[in-house]
């Protein structure tokens, strides 16, 4: 059985993805929901955490940069690429620490990227 209005179907019902927020929907699930789940279990991870989205918030300001899904992704994908050219890339998801202490010794990248995700998410991008 088939639905022959399908066929005819606008192409413009087909969902538009936007790169900044597919960027952002990919850290969340490489680093974000794991570290956001340990620093809501740990008030000094979290602290951490939060003082990490203050300074990426000051970064983008002094870029001239507004924190929406563009300027947050831009600022995840510098950070991403150049843990990369120093050989520490960003985990896949599923593979990023799991617990609130080995968040606490993260590398400074990893602990900038959840910040994203914590700004992304409270902002209402993701």
């Amino acid at each position: 059985m088939t639905n022959e209005f399908l066929a005819f179907a606008p192409v413009s019902t087909a969902a538009v993805v936007d790169p900044a927020r597919a960027l952002l929907d990919e850290m969340m699930a490489r680093v974000g929901v794991d570290g956001l789940a340990a620093a809501l279990g740990d008030a000094g991870l979290l602290a951490q955490v939060d003082q990490h989205a203050a300074a990426v918030r000051d970064a983008l300001r002094d870029a001239g940069r507004t924190v929406d899904a563009e300027g947050l992704a831009a600022y995840a994908k510098s950070i991403a690429a150049a843990a990369d050219r120093m050989g520490r890339p960003v985990p896949q998801p599923g593979h990023a620490y799991v617990s609130g202490i080995a968040w606490l010794a993260a590398e400074w990248h990893l602990m900038r990227l959840v910040a994203v995700c914590m700004i992304a998410e409270s902002a209402g991008l993701l």
